[in-house]
């Protein structure tokens, strides 16, 4: 290297160390660094003192009507749960749940590690489930506006809301690529296009989940439903996704691909089946193709009562669900109905013992989901904020909210009387991208 070069080489390099976007982009890299570090150390901290009974509590969620005794949530040291479907408190208003909440996480503080609930809902257009909370168009109009700009700021604002009840979970965004209009839940879909739920979903991920997920705002993501429920054969849902690995990884993985480069931490899996075999009991996508081919260190999490389609046999379920890279089971019975979350810790601790799941398994699944809790700081910020509480639903929301529905609208003109079509006509072709 001559003297020049070298003269230009060190001119380049300190002229770019000023540069005000690398330095705080080197910054905050550095900072996520030390913060996954800590978590990570707290985490082995934590799982060297858990007994078997506390870390399958971890892998355990639990819908709110299944509780009938919260004193529960402390004698199983449960590690999540949830409103799905109609489990509301009595008080739906912002305060309602906020109250609920924090009711709740005050059992699980109880526990012997006080190890803090994650507690998740379908906050999927807005934080829905609440009175008084702005809502915002499904996916499918969010993906009509064409703007990752305002899905990410539709998805803050939920976030903050959520954040106002104590809700630091969303079951959110839907990755579906609907490739059938026949299927119900094509409103989920942000369209039938994989680059934009790649990059649709990813907005939304950074919406929700914010700088760092140890903000107090922060939000965890969940990726849903891996992989293929948008390409159901006719449309059926929980149905067949027929199609070879090559179509899967192009159509229906980019969504996931955005997320998890987004930095989503949590993905559920899929109701649905791929070529004959259920996702919730499929190691070949759950853990060789999500977990370690994509890198993903987060965990998953089922969908609603989704194991118990693996099997008649609860027990086989169970087993199957885990080994295939189940790492949190969502259930929504509660003692006294058939597959039940006691029976679930029961039976998963008999696997356990028994050599059918490995002592690894059970270890790689409470990692998962303890070190996500520890970047989140829940145990530093474990109750609802108040001063976000009183904001849901406040104007500036709504504002963003009707922004949402005007760019989500799509006028059809009948420009030189194109409509109603001719009924001389013999042939109708359709054309161009939508």
């Amino acid at each position: 290297m001559t003297i020049l070069q070298r003269t230009l080489s060190w001119w380049i390099l300190s002229a770019t160390a000023f540069l005000p976007g690398m330095t705080s982009g080197t910054a905050a890299a550095a900072k996520a660094d030390d913060d996954d570090a800590a978590a990570a150390a707290k985490t082995e901290e934590l799982l060297k003192a858990m007994t078997l009974d506390e870390k399958i509590g971890q892998m355990t969620q639990v819908d709110l009507k299944a509780i009938k005794d919260k004193a529960d949530i402390a004698r199983y040291a449960l590690g999540s749960m949830l409103s799905g479907g109609d489990s509301d408190p009595d008080d739906i208003t912002a305060l309602g749940w906020a109250r609920t909440h924090d009711e709740l996480q005050s059992w699980a503080l109880k526990s012997r590690l006080k190890i803090p609930l994650i507690y998740g809902i379908d906050a999927v257009h807005g934080h829905n489930n609440v009175d008084g909370a702005v809502v915002f168009p499904h996916n499918i109009g969010l993906g009509a506006m064409r703007d990752p700009g305002l899905v990410e700021k539709a998805a803050r604002i939920t976030a903050l809301e959520m954040v106002g009840t104590g809700i630091r979970w969303a079951f959110a965004p839907c990755l579906a690529v609907a490739r059938d209009e026949r299927w119900g839940r094509t409103y989920e879909s942000f369209g039938e296009n994989p680059e934009l739920a790649e990059v649709m979903g990813a907005a939304a991920v950074r919406g929700l989940q914010g700088a760092t997920l140890g903000e107090t705002t922060s939000v965890l993501a969940c990726a849903k439903h891996f992989v293929g429920d948008g390409g159901t054969t006719r449309g059926v849902d929980q149905g067949h996704t027929e199609c070879d690995l090559a179509t899967l990884r192009n159509i229906h993985l980019p969504g996931y691909l955005g997320a998890i480069k987004a930095g989503a931490s949590s993905v559920m899996a899929s109701y649905s089946n791929w070529n004959g075999k259920k996702m919730h009991g499929n190691h070949d996508l759950l853990t060789d193709l999500l977990k370690k081919e994509l890198g993903f260190h987060g965990f998953v999490v089922s969908d609603w009562a989704a194991i118990d389609q693996l099997s008649h046999d609860y027990k086989t379920a169970i087993e199957t669900s885990i080994n295939a890279g189940i790492d949190m089971v969502m259930i929504p019975n509660g003692p006294g109905q058939k597959n039940n979350y006691v029976e679930f810790i029961t039976l998963l601790k008999e696997l356990v013992n028994e050599g059918k799941v490995p002592r690894s398994r059970i270890d790689d699944a409470v990692r998962r989901i303890l070190f996500i809790k520890c970047k989140m700081q829940l145990s530093d910020h474990p109750f609802s904020d108040p001063a976000l509480t009183s904001a849901v639903g406040s104007a500036g929301h709504r504002q963003v909210a009707r922004e949402c529905v005007r760019k989500s609208l799509v006028l059809l003109k009948n420009e030189k009387r194109a409509l109603p079509l001719s009924k001389q006509a013999r042939r109708l072709v359709v054309a161009g991208q939508a």
